[in-house]
């Protein structure tokens, strides 16, 4: 698996804590920015997160800003994206169960890095659990197709 990393200045230290951490894992890492310092609009930068995963290069992506909320709005703009905004554990393992997420949005504003590592870690773990939640993923996924074509 290779995940697709992307913040704005806001989520920037939070994405290099959950890189290091990733990389130990020995996970596989697509840092698309931003850089330290940089003063950025998110949008750009969960833009090349997305396309990663619309090329094919990664096969997940974490992406932060302050609140992980204009990252998720931006991914899910993308065909094939499922993006969560994700604050605590439950919500990471649901959005894998429930409705597959591919895209974990954090908050650098709103998580310490050890509330982010364990959410990641949650989300990282949890597998799609199909049956009824299928059904309702595969609604998703024919009303991306009839809207974006």
């Amino acid at each position: 698996m290779k995940i697709a990393l992307a913040s704005d200045h806001a989520g920037y230290e939070l994405k290099e804590g959950v890189r290091a951490f990733l990389e130990n894992k020995g996970i596989a890492c697509l840092d698309c920015g931003c850089g330290p310092g940089e003063t950025v609009d998110y949008v750009d930068y969960g833009i090349r997160a997305m396309e990663s995963m619309g090329s094919g290069e990664c096969d997940r992506a974490i992406l932060f800003c302050g609140t992980g909320l204009g990252m998720a709005i931006v991914a899910n703009k993308f065909r094939g994206i499922r993006a969560a905004a994700c604050w605590n554990l439950h919500t990471a393992e649901i959005s894998r169960k429930h409705n597959d997420c591919n895209c974990l949005c954090l908050g650098g504003r709103v998580l310490e890095l050890a509330e982010a590592l364990g959410i990641v870690e949650a989300w990282l773990n949890a597998r799609f659990e199909g049956g009824r939640h299928e059904r309702r993923v595969d609604k998703i996924i024919d009303l991306e197709k009839k809207n974006f074509g």
